[in-house]
């Protein structure tokens, strides 16, 4: 049986053309695949530029694979009958980094919550509209009194993030790609947003995308977890065993950085690079961490790593772990579901 949604060998390369020759590698080989069988949260984790937006629109169908696929039950995503564009749009719902951006001003925030409902025609009676919106709300933990009537400059930040997880779970999804939702929020509004999300797996049955950069929120609401480092994949595997012991040198990197409550704990800052010159001699057939890693040899310079199979639900991108078994781009899920 296919997965509701699959990136199978996935690549995105942006230049390269006529009037552009310089070519930027956004996503290298990727694949992940989410059913409808079990609900999870998986993290996409990295730095800016790693690939995690250029993924979130790959699986949107807003932008064309380079190379490889993106499926909707088995079906390229770009060549879907307008029946079936209609059953993805109700399936496969995004959350924004900028909530603010989503609001037309002139608009009242009512507007975003009935558009889909009229658009997919989910209610038959004004009365039933209504009861579908206060119940979204509720469920994300606004009350409908005090949102609904109002425009988006009266709302904070938390209250405008939650209005759209509330949109979005007024279609009844399967999955929610939630690109950066609580970056550009509070930090005493995040773990509002946050809780919303989990709450949404735990009792509807959805599975979530959590793309971001803050791994500390990734280790928090997060099944399991994908490092992108440079459009490849680092590591892969449950949240709590990378987290808590990372294998690959850019994840250490990552667990190392997040600052710890005590004075008397070293912040561990990155290493230089065992090969000094890494940066002038790394070509495209080479690890894309060489010019930063600590552990880099020759190889790193003149080899892609394959993704080992470390343990049974991980996998890393690394040299250090060539005794382990090499896992296929498109066999990564098997780490999420031994």
């Amino acid at each position: 049986m296919p997965s509701l949604l699959e990136a199978r060998n996935v690549t995105k390369i942006f230049g390269g053309g006529l009037f552009n020759r310089t070519r930027t590698v956004a996503l290298d080989n990727f694949s992940m695949s989410i059913g409808d069988d079990k609900p999870s949260i998986t993290a996409v984790v990295g730095e800016s530029g790693s690939g995690k937006t250029t993924l979130a629109r790959l699986m949107l169908g807003v932008t064309q694979p380079t190379e490889g696929r993106v499926l909707y039950k088995g079906q390229d995503l770009h060549k879907l009958t307008r029946l079936e564009s209609r059953a993805f749009l109700s399936d496969v719902q995004v959350i924004f980094q900028d909530p603010f951006e989503v609001y037309n001003p002139f608009y009242q925030v009512d507007h975003v919550l009935t558009t889909p409902i009229d658009y997919m025609h989910l209610a038959r009676t004004r009365d039933e509209k209504w009861h579908l919106i206060e119940d979204a709300l509720e469920t994300v933990g606004l009350r409908p009194e005090e949102t609904l009537g109002r425009y988006p400059h009266q709302l904070s930040g938390g209250q405008r993030q939650r209005v759209m997880v509330a949109r979005a779970l007024i279609l009844k999804p399967k999955i929610i790609l939630a690109d950066e939702p609580v970056s550009m929020i509070d930090a005493s509004l995040r773990a509002t947003v946050l809780g919303s999300l989990k709450r949404l797996k735990d009792e509807f049955g959805i599975s979530i995308v959590y793309i971001t950069h803050d791994l500390t929120t990734a280790y928090q609401i997060s099944d399991n977890i994908i490092v992108l480092y440079r459009g490849s994949v680092a590591e892969a595997g449950r949240v709590d065993e990378v987290v808590r012991n990372p294998s690959h040198p850019y994840t250490r990197l990552l667990v190392g950085s997040i600052p710890v409550p005590n004075p008397e704990h070293p912040w561990l800052a990155e290493s230089a690079p065992a090969l000094s010159d890494a940066n002038a001699r790394r070509g495209l057939s080479s690890c894309s961490f060489a010019d930063r890693c600590p552990a880099a040899s020759p190889k790193c310079l003149q080899q892609t790593p394959p993704l080992y199979q470390t343990e049974a639900q991980r996998a890393v991108a690394c040299f250090l772990y060539d005794q382990a078994p090499v896992l296929a781009a498109d066999q990564m899920d098997s780490v999420f579901h031994p």
